[in-house]
């Protein structure tokens, strides 16, 4: 870097060699910062077979946050070891290893397996939705997810991961409605309707959620469904959904809306379903809501920030089979 000092203040080293302007590192988004970061590693260790969240990077598959952690898949080693912010792990099952572009990855129904042991389950929820969704590009099936896994010696992690592929949804077409399904059936609600369509006036409105037995509809919004970035684009958007919003509304279908934060707050989403008239079904399962705080598997955020669409999961080092600090849920 010709007329570049690493050593000021305005550069952030990543990986030894390689420097970014620190400001716009800092403005990324968590996850683009996790991306960032992942591909640093590569640049100087090209040859590693990436795992966990670090695998989910290069396949596309989201996460939310800022992984704390580099993670590398070492087939040959005898113990899990660590060597600053890269966890090298092992495994007595195999994995299937596969090229994406340049580098090397555990596969797509071999990293969500993996994820779905110890990310949040709703977090696991959207990876595994996304993978098996057509709408979100997903070339997988549930099957094929738990084909994976069901070889495996190593049994931990397992109740959670089942609860995934229970629930797991072709149908879910955004991280943003995975996350929210989870809390809305945590929270004791019925369990809704994916992408029903009603058919009024001579259009054709698709709702992300329908309770039944209130004819309510469930919106999850702030998980990038309009593009901010294009004014007069969410303009329009924002226009055609308080169209769509009305016209649902004169057919007798009340409506729940929610945001982001919403979801992770949980009570505001609750409140908005309540309000529209949706019944709790039975207790809320507050273990499982508890899953959604904060994980040790991410960097802390700063104080009043928002969690961002792409990471979280919530062990220190440990080895894919669970040893170590690795924890489910």
């Amino acid at each position: 870097m010709l007329g570049v000092d690493p050593r000021a203040p305005d550069w952030k080293r990543l990986r030894k060699g390689i420097y970014v302007d620190r400001a716009a590192f800092d403005r990324l988004p968590a996850w683009k910062r996790y991306e960032v970061r992942v591909h640093a590693f590569l640049l100087t260790n090209p040859g590693s077979i990436l795992c966990l969240e670090s695998a989910a990077v290069l396949h596309g598959i989201p996460l939310f946050g800022e992984a704390k952690d580099i993670h590398v898949l070492h087939p040959g080693g005898a113990t899990t070891t660590r060597n600053g912010d890269v966890c090298f792990h092992t495994s007595a099952d195999a994995r299937e290893i596969v090229r994406v572009g340049s580098a090397l990855a555990t596969s797509v129904p071999d990293t969500v397996s993996d994820l779905a042991r110890v990310l949040s389950p709703a977090k696991a929820l959207a990876a595994a939705d996304a993978v098996i969704s057509p709408v979100q590009g997903g070339a997988f099936s549930i099957d094929d997810l738990r084909a994976r896994g069901s070889f495996q010696q190593n049994r931990r992690g397992v109740r959670l991961r089942e609860w995934v592929w229970e629930h797991a949804d072709v149908r879910s077409e955004s991280p943003g409605e995975s996350v929210s399904r989870a809390v809305i059936l945590w929270s004791g609600f019925e369990a809704p309707v994916l992408q029903r369509d009603f058919r009024y006036e001579g259009a054709v409105d698709r709702t992300d959620f329908f309770f039944e037995s209130c004819e309510a509809v469930g919106e999850s919004d702030g998980w990038g469904k309009y593009d901010l970035s294009d004014p007069d684009a969410a303009e329009e958007h924002l226009r055609r959904e308080k169209v769509r919003e009305d016209r649902l509304r004169r057919h007798g279908h009340p409506m729940a809306r929610w945001t982001a934060t919403d979801t992770w707050k949980v009570d505001p989403l609750c409140r908005a379903l309540v309000q529209a008239g949706v019944r709790r079904v039975e207790h809320p399962h507050s273990a499982f809501l508890a899953t959604l705080r904060r994980n040790p598997r991410e960097l802390r955020r700063p104080q009043g920030s928002r969690i961002a669409l792409r990471a979280e999961t919530d062990a220190g080092s440990s080895s894919l089979d669970g040893q170590g600090n690795s924890r489910g849920g």
